[in-house]
């Protein structure tokens, strides 16, 4: 309302205020909310129009009365507002709950419902040379022992180059083997208790560091350069172990619903690079300082066959392990945390909402508020309480011990793959070859057999994982990683006359080893674990599998040596031999078989569905996520 100056704009003020300090000051409470902020507005018109009137010289007196009017209704009007306000306040704090609470499921939905995306494969990209940086450091020692024992383990006259003695061959293999076991006990409760982004580039720093420190040595004395060795490698294979939860559990919560499997299937498949890379890096590496520095074959010339040049190869391999981390450090570093950490661990539902719009450029909109919501639904149990081992007590133990199982077969066969191509006669007696010929060759044969055996089996994992589910994949390569087993094992003297035969046979166990268990059991424990536990959980069944990779490369460095002491390695006592080592091996995988059973099939079904973060314990069902992605 708009008064002017003259005498009859006064007076309809007037008969205007009258009528508005009635209506305040009798008006019920009831109704006072309905209306005061509108007569709270009209108000603030007639303070505005009173400082008008006071120039009105002939109105004087008039403008004393509205004066007095205002200050009436000023008086009452803060009275009643504060219980409006009030009520208005609870119904705003209300009704931000409930978007927060839609937010959660909204951001779930939404990460279950979306399209692959190029920052999908971004993120399998970078947690991917992680992986691949992993298997080049784990792998490539297989590589160097040999060159090892030429160079510092020679015998003057011996009719044989020297070899690495048992004990430091044991520990140049099992100490990273050790140290990777720590980090992932380590590493997998940090990422819970810290968030996986905080930790993720510490692991692959540590990775990088210790590469290169691999390489170098206090002094050219053995014990020294074997010590320095052990040491770096062990804290190589730390940072390593901090590298499996983490990487599948960030891809697990990246992904949709759909292909998740796929995903972190290809994650791990980077592996198989890694494996083929240290192999190219070997050939090329002592290819370029054989062209450079011929030496004659060890029974010509056994000093002469192991050049001074020789002890740059080994380093060289090793410290090329660093370049994929370094590389690849700044992206990792810029990735953001998971929704899932942010919104179900850390609480904190807005940024994990802007997170996801960011990352899959998408704007996240609440249609209806939730009544209901996962983070208030549960009612967080500890690791080991009586509530998570009657959920998922049976689902932990079946992911570490097939785990531990599998993983006991897969690392004796890379270990003493060497003497299985040496025995086939693959690879020409040591006494044959210069140090760089060897060096080649095994780097050329853990090409082919990675090539055509290890990746292709990763592969097909990525591309069935999620058509045939975890279940079939990973029973099925138990079960023909046994039998491939017991056929190379019961005709063993015909593989002795048969070696492209044994090569292809050999080739099969390590194709459904990754074309099976050596992936999904990877898989599965960022799938079936609650958000809190998912990373501690993926820890404890890596850190069981590289409990049996220990048993792998320890037991069966030893057990696999001939059963006559006259023709086992120098050094190392008469074992079960290879045949019988091949049994065992097959008895192995049908335990892990029957682990399988223990382990929920997650093919489809989101990863609140797969832990029961959507139960609590009066309603099992999850009520419905009302939400829109645009």
């Amino acid at each position: 309302m708009d008064f002017g100056y003259d005498g009859a704009s006064c007076n309809a003020a007037l008969h205007a205020l009258v009528a508005m300090e009635v209506h305040v000051l009798d008006a019920p409470e009831s109704s006072v909310g309905s209306t005061s902020e509108i007569d709270y507005r009209f108000s603030r018109r007639d303070f505005a129009m009173i400082s008008g009137l006071r120039f009105c010289g002939p109105h004087l007196t008039l403008t004393v009365i509205l004066s007095t009017h205002i200050q009436i209704i000023s008086a009452a009007l803060p009275k009643q507002l504060p219980k409006e306000r009030g009520k208005e306040t609870v119904r705003a704090d209300r009704q931000t709950r409930d978007i927060t609470m839609a937010t959660v499921d909204t951001v779930l939905t939404t990460l279950d419902s979306s399209k692959t995306q190029w920052y999908h494969y971004k993120a399998v990209i970078i947690s991917g040379m992680g992986f691949f940086t992993d298997a080049y450091d784990l792998f490539c020692v297989s590589l160097i022992t040999k060159l090892l024992g030429r160079i510092y383990y020679h015998v003057p006259g011996s009719s044989k180059p020297g070899v690495l003695p048992p004990h430091v061959a044991a520990a140049i293999n099992g100490v990273a083997l050790c140290g990777t076991l720590l980090g992932q006990l380590f590493f997998g409760l940090l990422g819970d208790r810290l968030g996986r982004k905080k930790v993720y580039g510490i692991t692959l720093f540590l990775m990088a560091l210790c590469s290169i420190a691999s390489g170098l040595s206090f002094s050219s004395s053995p014990k020294s350069v074997m010590t320095t060795l052990c040491f770096f490698r062990f804290w190589l294979g730390f940072g390593i172990g901090g590298d499996y939860p983490l990487s599948a559990t960030i891809m697990a919560e990246y992904a949709n619903k759909k292909t998740r499997g796929s995903f972190i299937a290809a994650v791990f498949a980077m592996q198989g690079f890694g494996i083929i890379g240290g192999g190219l890096v070997g050939m090329g590496i002592s290819g370029l300082f054989r062209a450079l520095y011929n030496a004659p074959v060890y029974s010509v010339d056994p000093v002469g066959s192991t050049p001074p040049e020789a002890d740059y190869v080994w380093r060289i391999i090793l410290m090329l392990g660093a370049l994929p981390a370094v590389l690849s450090y700044y992206w990792r570093m810029k990735m953001p945390e998971t929704a899932r950490y942010t919104a179900l661990v850390a609480k904190n539902t807005e940024q994990a909402r802007k997170d996801m719009e960011k990352v899959l450029n998408v704007e996240i909109q609440v249609k209806k508020t939730a009544q209901n919501n996962l983070a208030q639904k549960n009612k967080p149990f500890g690791l080991f309480s009586r509530e998570f081992i009657l959920r998922h007590g049976l689902h932990l133990l079946g992911t570490a011990s097939a785990w531990f199982f599998v993983d006991i077969a897969y690392y004796s066969q890379n270990l003493f793959q060497k003497r299985n191509l040496q025995r086939r006669r693959w690879l020409p007696p040591a006494k044959s070859m210069s140090a760089l010929d060897e060096v080649f060759k095994i780097s050329f044969s853990q090409f082919l057999i990675a090539f055509f055996g290890t990746v292709p089996g990763y592969w097909f994992t990525v591309l069935l994982i999620d058509r045939i589910g975890r279940f079939l994949i990973q029973s099925l390569g138990f079960l023909f990683m046994t039998v491939f087993m017991f056929a190379l094992a019961i005709p063993y003297q015909h593989w002795l006359l048969n070696k492209t035969g044994f090569l292809i046979m050999y080739g099969l166990t390590f194709f459904f080893a990754n074309f099976g268990p050596n992936s999904t059991t990877f898989i599965v424990p960022a799938e079936i674990f609650p958000a809190r536990l998912r990373s501690t959980c993926h820890g404890i069944s890596a850190a069981a599998g590289k409990a049996g990779a220990i048993v792998g490369a320890f037991g069966f460095l030893y057990a696999a040596q001939n059963q006559d002491k006259t023709k086992t390695d120098a050094g190392y006592p008469a074992g079960i031999g290879i045949r019988n080592s091949l049994f065992i091996l097959g008895g192995i995988n049908l335990l892990g078989f029957a682990c399988t059973f223990l382990v929920p099939e997650a093919n489809g079904k989101s990863l609140e569905e797969m832990s029961r973060d959507n139960e609590d314990e009066d309603q099992q069902e999850q009520e419905p996520r009302n939400v829109e992605a645009v």
